[in-house]
């Protein structure tokens, strides 16, 4: 069977060495991995199989993650990952959905199998994808096992992109870009909100001539009119009039890799008003994002910014960016490092961000985004579409 993997084998070793060495120095003789972002980074898998319980153990003295998932989905693991036959393992069907049967059950066997039955071992506590239930099913399984928050561990660790991720990243930027131009292009009077969106869909997937895209973590979010108030709206079918705000955000997804990238059009001429607002956002955006340098810190990125708005008299009480890689649904953000006031993260090549400078006011709201990565000179911009209000 002819495997599908989009990095050298010494990727995935220098990872997971990466791992290890967080592991013991918390000391966890084994590290459960139940995030889909996690397990790709860890071994290349992709399949849409995460609505059933799926998870990786990783243990000090192994030298590959073993893979646990759904039994029909193993021919996946052995399609997208690294791993051998022995670390790929399929619990029966009768664990999907049973309301007597654990497949947490069929993981703790398999801890016990490596010799984990009195390990100190680390979960995933605050991941969207490792329930109470899981833990609880988990904890009874294995008695004489200590249990430790691992949460973030990896995330931690994927928050510095490999020169072999910034390829795919530059790519899903290209893909953003693409996706920008066709929305622009299709947004007229009389459009409806549902074709916009389904217009962003396709291209997202369709990618470039040169690359095709995937599904993204994440919805188009649209906001249209009133609706452009709100920053995580989603479309209607009604029909675009002459005159209004549109807000987007949109994707670029390639091998898993994944940008956020919004844009405010505006159809028909803007008030003088609004031309005001933009010009603010923009300023303060672009001061954000020339104050980005290796060792400064997140919270130095975040004042450059507030700076700038307030010098117009504005100010923004949410963050301005978050850390994008390995996208899966439901968040593409590594819930790690954000760009606000609070965070002394320091900044280092290799890091990526959304920097997400939207302002939501009572009355009007504008959103020109930009993601970027942390570069030894400063930061590289991974989508190529002006910041600039577009008006049509």
């Amino acid at each position: 069977m002819e495997r599908i993997l989009y990095f050298e084998r010494t990727e995935f070793g220098t990872r997971l060495a990466k791992v290890k060495a967080e592991m013991s120095r918390r000391g966890l003789n084994i590290l459960l991995v139940s995030e889909p972002p996690n397990l790709n980074y860890l071994t290349g898998y992709d399949a849409y199989s995460f609505y059933t319980p799926q998870m990786g153990i990783v243990a000090l003295d192994r030298n590959e993650p073993i893979f646990i998932t759904r039994g029909m989905d193993t021919t996946s693991a052995k399609i997208t990952t690294y791993l051998s036959d022995d670390s790929i393992r399929g619990f029966p069907d009768n664990y999907v959905n049973s309301p007597d049967l654990s497949p947490y059950d069929y993981v703790a066997g398999v801890v016990k199998e490596i010799g984990g039955e009195k390990a100190t071992i680390g979960v995933e506590m605050g991941g969207y994808y490792y329930s109470a239930r899981a833990h609880a099913d988990l904890v009874k399984a294995l008695p004489q096992a200590s249990f430790a928050d691992a949460d973030l561990l990896i995330n931690w660790i994927r928050l510095i992109k490999s020169s072999a991720e910034l390829v795919f990243m530059r790519q899903a930027g290209l893909i953003g870009d693409a996706v920008l131009r066709r929305v622009v292009a299709t947004a007229e009077p009389g459009v409806r909100e549902c074709d916009i969106a389904a217009a962003a869909y396709h291209q997202e997937i369709s990618g470039t001539p040169e690359f095709g895209g995937s599904y993204n973590s994440s919805v188009v979010h649209l906001g249209v009119g009133e609706r452009a108030l709100a920053p995580h709206s989603s479309w209607t079918d009604k029909p675009l009039s002459n005159s209004t705000i549109i807000n987007i955000e949109v994707h670029g997804t390639r091998h898993r890799y994944q940008i956020n990238v919004s844009r405010t059009i505006c159809l028909g001429k803007p008030s003088a008003g609004y031309e005001r607002l933009a010009t603010v956002a923009i300023e303060a955006l672009n001061a954000g994002l020339d104050s980005v340098r290796p060792g400064r810190t997140c919270s130095e990125v975040y004042e450059a910014f507030q700076k700038a708005l307030a010098r117009h008299g504005f100010e923004k009480d949410q963050r301005i960016g978050y850390p994008i890689g390995i996208g899966y649904p439901p968040s593409v953000a590594e819930r790690t490092a954000s760009l606000r006031k609070e965070e002394r993260t320091v900044l280092v090549p290799g890091m990526c961000f959304h920097m997400m400078t939207g302002l939501w006011l009572e009355d009007q709201a504008v959103t020109i985004t930009q993601p970027f990565a942390v570069t030894e000179a400063g930061y590289e911009p991974l989508t190529f579409t002006p910041r600039t209000l577009v008006v049509k």
